[in-house]
């Protein structure tokens, strides 16, 4: 190893990578996104969980549910994924039984994400987390799902269901584990939503969810996933979720987020900070390597160490304009 290479790897073992993200105290700011990592160590088998800021699992309701039909997941322009799978999982019970256990034992810090297609489901899919609630960072309430209460609308397309919903969840949890707001990009006022998010009781937000997209299979003259369209993640979303998570912390200062949405790189982590997230989601590219999570750890201490940047929490919230 020559010296410069040499210097930049004692520089790079300085960093530190350590942030606060509201109440969380997280060794370094990348979270594995919520339907990425899978709900126990799928994904942890390939790409050690304790290296992690934290992980979030794949979202459960209170109920077993088997998903969308097939296609489930396409390939979409500009390196994108495009998915239905329709929010399958075991329910929180089963899935406190038999993965929450092989998820801790790897060292992971864990995010439970839940859903629920009425406010009292979101409250019952919190309530058995209050148990495990030393074995959990923070419950993210995936808020990007039909509501039966109002026809079907998105919880997160309005600030009623989306306050309904957080503070059924905050109330079924009691203090015990702070909660998080994933909202959706897809409205036309997103800081009104996230502020009725806080003001029911969320201790922070997950920005953003995947972006509406429709995928057409010409040959069938089908829309390509099986349940019609889908959503979008991956590098086509990232200026999306940047200027939401701009947006948002412009509008409310001190607000936690983890920005998410496009994250392929160290450097695009950076770019979340700087507009203002406290840590950064990175989903979509995990399935092209598992490992990528860890690969972005390593790219943001080297592009501190290189930049003269002693301390990653000073890069939040710095952008310029």
């Amino acid at each position: 190893m020559n010296a410069a290479r040499r210097r930049e790897r004692d520089l790079a073992a300085d960093v530190d990578l350590s942030v606060a993200v509201g109440p969380l105290r997280l060794p370094n700011p990348i979270v594995a996104a919520s339907g990425t990592f899978g709900h126990g160590d799928e994904v942890a088998s390939l790409c050690d969980p304790a290296g992690l800021g934290a992980v979030t699992v794949k979202s459960l309701a209170p109920f077993a549910w088997p998903g969308n039909p097939p296609l489930r997941v396409t390939e979409a322009p500009g390196g994108g994924m495009c998915n239905s799978i329709g929010l399958a999982g075991p329910g929180v019970e089963a899935w406190i039984a038999n993965d929450l256990p092989r998820l801790t034992d790897r060292g992971a810090r864990v995010i439970a994400s839940i859903w629920g297609r009425t406010v009292d489901d979101y409250a019952v899919a919190a309530a058995p987390l209050k148990r495990v609630a030393d074995r959990l960072v923070a419950v993210e309430v995936n808020l990007s799902c039909p509501n039966v209460e109002a026809r079907s609308a998105v919880f997160a397309h309005a600030c009623e269901p989306t306050s309904a919903a957080v503070r059924g969840v905050v109330d079924a949890l009691g203090g015990a584990v702070p909660v998080f707001a994933k909202l959706s990009p897809n409205v036309t006022d997103l800081v009104s939503i996230a502020a009725a998010a806080l003001d029911a009781g969320a201790a922070g937000l997950t920005l953003i969810n995947t972006v509406m997209a429709l995928i057409v299979d010409v040959e069938t003259r089908r829309p390509k996933l099986g349940a019609g369209g889908g959503g979008l993640s991956g590098p086509p979303v990232k200026p999306i979720a940047l200027r939401a998570v701009w947006d948002v912390s412009r509008a409310l200062p001190g607000t936690p987020i983890i920005g998410t949405g496009g994250v392929t790189s160290g450097t695009d982590a950076i770019e979340m900070l700087l507009a203002g997230a406290s840590a950064v989601g990175v989903g979509t590219a995990t399935f092209a390597d598992p490992k990528a999570t860890l690969r972005i750890v390593d790219e943001m201490r080297a592009w501190c160490a290189r930049h003269g940047v002693r301390n990653i929490q000073d890069l939040v919230g710095k952008l310029e304009g």
